[in-house]
């Protein structure tokens, strides 16, 4: 999967604000496809995000044997899909199943993939093929998966041989909702019960979509179980907008006095919504009601307005919940008063890139003052923002975080490899546009 390299050019915005929906939840998306695929009957999805990353998915389920039907299309891509479910029986693929730049899809197809007889082979791009896999070829293989990394220290591509499986008791050694998941999903082909205990909560969207396609979890705590053998029913589902990308609207309204922003139908999860009590703690003017659960999910609308924000310690339980928002988040405690501190995110070491690493390069590339550690980073607010040129580092997130920062540089910001950001925002420089009034060029 290539991309044509381009920029995004941002110049300082004078206002900031309006009102938006941001599009559909990546985590959701992943996984309503995969569950549907397994579903015993056709299952209907609206607000599926037509990013990169979940249009893998998509492919990897059709390349399974999955027929799946475009109902509607946006500019972006696909947005309504009807998916005719395999009823737990896939077929052998007749090719690599390429999982492009997404984790998610490689780790929690790896646990479909290990309860199916034949074997497959899950590649991905150069960035994913740097990322840590024996995470779950560990617990897999401990259920009687046989898997071989063929990249460097476990690394993908990975080939898996599936067949017969066992439950187990797993405890996570890092908190991630990708290991959990990809073991609940092997543990719906294994004998017996398989229980995942975690180290802190993390995003619950498989154990609340699981549900819907009516199989049975349980919760002890920390401890997830379920139960093999049972049979996915289909359903009809509705995917939220997804919070990690309003996120980068929050921060930016958040730290602009006089800025007024709503987001509209964004999901508010509870295991995903830390982004909000963080900025709340930093002085952040926000709001949100829930209008609904969105057939397990909760649903509602974001209202933000702009002030001055300070610095905070940011660490603990909390980091899990907000790991994909920590980018924007030092960016935003750059554009503060004081300091922040961010300590326990060492698993950003190990993203698409270490962001810990490009947040720090590029903040003191436009100016800011941070000292870096292993596991998170000092950053001390208040200095005015210089434009630069930013390497996004092939990372949507960091790409995006930057583009905020840029809002509020002298100068212009250029981000690099700005194609990334179609990996989880289509449709991010449209947006941007529109609330920031400025004219932005890619």
């Amino acid at each position: 999967m290539e991309r044509e390299n381009r920029e995004l050019r941002v110049s300082r915005a004078h206002c900031f604000g309006g009102e938006i929906s941001v599009p559909g939840d990546k985590s959701i998306s992943h996984r309503a496809v995969m569950l549907a695929a397994l579903a015993d009957g056709t299952s209907k999805i609206e607000g599926f995000l037509p990013s990169e990353d979940c249009l893998a998915t998509l492919g990897a389920m059709k390349s399974l044997g999955v027929t799946v039907d475009v109902l509607d299309e946006t500019d972006l891509g696909p947005s309504s899909l009807l998916v005719h479910g395999c009823g737990m029986v896939t077929v052998e693929p007749d090719h690599a199943i390429d999982c492009g730049n997404s984790g998610t899809t490689m780790r929690l197809l790896s646990g479909i993939l290990a309860g199916q007889d034949f074997t497959s082979r899950l590649i991905g791009d150069d960035s994913l093929s740097k990322r840590p896999m024996n995470r779950v070829i560990k617990p897999l293989s401990g259920m009687g998966a046989a898997i071989q990394a063929e990249g460097e220290g476990g690394s993908a591509p990975l080939v898996i041989h599936g067949g017969a499986l066992n439950g187990t008791t797993y405890e996570l050694p890092v908190a991630s909702a990708q290991v959990k998941s990809a073991i609940l999903l092997a543990g719906l082909f294994a004998e017996g019960m398989t229980t995942v205990i975690q180290p802190v909560e993390t995003r619950d969207h498989t154990e609340r979509m699981l549900d819907l396609f009516n199989v049975r979890t349980s919760t002890d705590g920390k401890a997830i179980s379920i139960m093999g053998g049972q049979q996915l029913q289909p359903c009809d589902f509705v995917v939220p907008g997804d919070i990690s990308s309003a996120a980068f609207w929050l921060a930016a309204a958040a730290v602009s006095p006089g800025a007024d922003l709503r987001i509209q139908n964004v999901g508010l999860n509870p295991t995903r919504s830390g982004i909000l009590d963080v900025l709340e703690r930093m002085g952040a003017d926000i709001n949100s009601v829930a209008s609904s659960d969105g057939r397990g999910e909760r649903i509602g609308e974001i209202t933000v307005s702009g002030g001055e924000l300070n610095g905070i310690e940011i660490s603990g339980d909390l980091v899990a919940n907000i790991i994909d928002e920590l980018p924007i988040l030092a960016v935003t405690a750059a554009l503060a008063s004081g300091t922040t501190v961010i300590r326990d995110a060492g698993e950003l070491r190990v993203k698409e890139t270490d962001r810990i690493a490009a947040v720090a390069k590029n903040l003191q590339a436009m100016g800011a003052q941070i000292e870096e550690f292993d596991d998170g980073m000092t950053i001390y607010g208040g200095r005015l923002l210089q434009g630069a040129a930013i390497d996004s580092y092939g990372d949507h997130r960091i790409a995006m975080a930057f583009a905020i920062a840029g809002l509020f540089a002298d100068g212009e910001t250029i981000i690099r490899d700005a194609e990334c950001i179609a990996v989880s925002y289509p449709g991010f420089d449209r947006d941007l546009q529109l609330l920031s009034g400025e004219k932005t060029t890619a």
